[in-house]
């Protein structure tokens, strides 16, 4: 993953991770016991750049805020299958741990967005 100027880039960061994503589910075998594990990560992994990309065409403050809180759900779903991922397939636990890292700080930047936009909807009903 790019620690490189574009690193405050949401928009360009959810891509990456979701690239990240791919190449690590096509590194592994798929078994019996990691292909539905696969599926789900590649789901919600590659949902995340998505997902944010709705949020960003909002139609309104209320639908970004919703947009943003279903991409931090597929973050937080992501988290887990890496998890369960590094579980079944133990000798990839050393690649699996930076994208899951990575999957934290992106579920935590959207749970500090949520929480701002929160803020900002009670300051502005104590105006009114």
């Amino acid at each position: 993953m790019s620690q490189g100027p574009k690193r405050y880039d949401l928009a360009e960061r959810t891509a990456l991770f979701g690239e990240t994503v791919i190449d690590l589910c096509k590194s592994v075998n798929v078994t019996t016991m990691t292909k539905s594990i696969l599926n789900q990560l590649m789901r919600s992994g590659t949902a995340i750049g998505a997902n944010y990309a709705e949020a960003n065409g909002a139609s309104s403050r209320r639908d970004f805020r919703n947009k943003i809180h279903i991409t931090k759900k597929e973050s937080q779903e992501t988290m887990h299958w890496l998890r369960m991922l590094a579980a079944v397939v133990p000798e990839r636990k050393s690649r699996v741990i930076p994208v899951w890292k990575e999957a934290q700080e992106l579920t935590m930047i959207f749970q500090k967005i949520t929480n701002t936009l929160n803020k900002k909807e009670q300051t502005a009903q104590l105006k009114h």
